[in-house]
């Protein structure tokens, strides 16, 4: 009997019996590589191995005190709520749109589902068109498209432009039949890259979207963690067009309270009212007591506005001094603008890696994991070929909590500071430098 193929991270597929039939759509896939990874990094460190878990991107800061508060307040809240949400936060997440993006809207353009993630799914159920996706870019937009059918069109971006969408290579592709259905996912600050657009950049873009009646998906579920603050959405230029997708997962620490939003534009009521009657077929509503206490996160004040504050000090400096350790030892990668990403390059390394039978970025994975015990992804999941030596790693291997605490009373936060709450990750990227060399 032939055995069973694993993953680079351990999963095995289940064998079924021999009258069992899956969807063809399913069938190919794997369980998400970001899960895998998690998984695989906890059994090891179950087994008693040292392991950076630089593999799974869950922000390491815990959910704002206030925000934890509301939901002890409302811990008794059982009723099923209306299907789009409770009235109450999809008036929250407007007036933080309006307050924060300066877009326009009210709560009857908001849809709350159990994670941006779920809602991005039943999008592409209910949108026929295809699915345009930037490459590199995150790990389940394509596996989506699949498990429904839809068409995906990934356009390589370029490292002279920072990895940064182009409206030409947006135009390109429309070009030839301008006419054709199309939804297009913008995720800024970038997951996997770290990078963002700024204003003039997304103008440019939604030019181009406008031209061809692209919609467009702006995932913005880092935009509270831009590192220099004041992220530019790019609804403000393409309103009518543009649906801001967030949640609480990133910017609120809040991964495991699965919520997320979708703002939508009076013109695509019909897409925001489509996609309420397959939510009310599956997962019904959202959970009571968390949409009653995320109220509390989407209405902002000073408590929520200090801890973004810090979180983005802590994240900028870490980033910087990443980089600045791999760079020392000739790694390439872009300085990160937000979120908690960053996606190094080992072309340079290229011969080295050969001589040690490393020829793609999966093995480049593998052996940095087997070898040094740090876990990331490869490039290769991010819509890269998997013969170029890239990978990316989230810099989230720390206590969030020790860290907050402490920058909240540090002007500057230097090596020193970031050798003693994030050293995990310091000592990560010292180890994947050092391997490298």
């Amino acid at each position: 009997m032939n055995a069973v193929p694993q993953s680079p991270f351990g999963f095995a597929p289940q064998r079924t019996p021999a009258n069992a039939q899956l969807n063809l759509n399913v069938r190919s896939l794997a369980p998400s590589a970001t899960l895998a990874v998690n998984e695989h990094s906890a059994r090891l460190q179950q087994a008693g191995k040292q392991v950076y878990r630089l593999g799974l991107g869950q922000s390491p800061f815990p959910v704002p005190d206030v925000v934890v508060q509301a939901l002890r307040d409302n811990a008794h809240q059982k009723d099923y709520l209306p299907v789009k949400g409770l009235p109450a936060l999809r008036e929250a997440v407007a007036g933080y749109h309006q307050r924060v993006n300066a877009v326009a809207g009210g709560g009857e353009d908001v849809l709350i589902g159990p994670g941006s993630k779920e809602l991005m799914f039943i999008l592409q159920l209910v949108y026929y068109g295809d699915l345009l996706v930037p490459a590199p870019s995150w790990v389940s937009y394509t596996p989506q498209a699949s498990i429904i059918g839809r068409q995906v069109h990934w356009i390589t971006t370029q490292r002279d432009h920072g990895w940064r969408l182009q409206p030409a290579e947006l135009d390109a592709l429309c070009r030839g039949d301008p006419t054709r259905p199309r939804l297009l996912i913008l995720n800024y600050p970038s997951n996997p890259l770290g990078v963002s657009y700024d204003d003039d950049q997304l103008a440019a873009l939604a030019a181009v979207a406008q031209r061809y009646g692209v919609i467009v998906l702006s995932d913005e579920i880092y935009g509270e963690l831009y590192h220099q603050g004041q992220h530019r959405s790019i609804a403000r230029h393409y309103p009518e067009g543009t649906i801001i997708s967030s949640g609480l997962s990133k910017w609120a620490g809040a991964g495991g309270w699965r919520l997320g939003t979708f703002l939508f534009p009076p013109a695509l009521r019909w897409l925001q009212e489509a996609m309420a009657v397959v939510a009310s077929e599956t997962f019904t509503t959202t959970s009571a007591p968390i949409q009653y206490a995320v109220v509390r996160a989407y209405q902002g004040g000073p408590e929520i506005g200090a801890y973004l504050h810090h979180s983005r000090r802590i994240l900028r400096a870490l980033g910087g001094a990443v980089v600045e350790q791999l760079a020392a030892a000739g790694i390439q990668v872009a300085e990160p603008e937000g979120g908690f990403y960053l996606f190094p390059d080992f072309t340079a390394q290229k011969d080295s890696l050969a001589e040690r039978g490393i020829h793609t970025s999966p093995q480049l994975c593998e052996g940095l994991l087997r070898e040094r015990g740090v876990a990331t992804l490869p490039g290769s999941d991010f819509g890269r070929p998997a013969d170029e030596l890239s990978f990316r790693l989230a810099d989230v291997d720390f206590d969030g909590s020790e860290a907050l605490k402490a920058a909240a009373h540090q002007g500057r936060i230097d090596r020193a500071f970031l050798n003693k709450y994030c050293g995990r990750v310091m000592a990560a990227s010292a180890a994947i430098a050092d391997w490298a060399t």
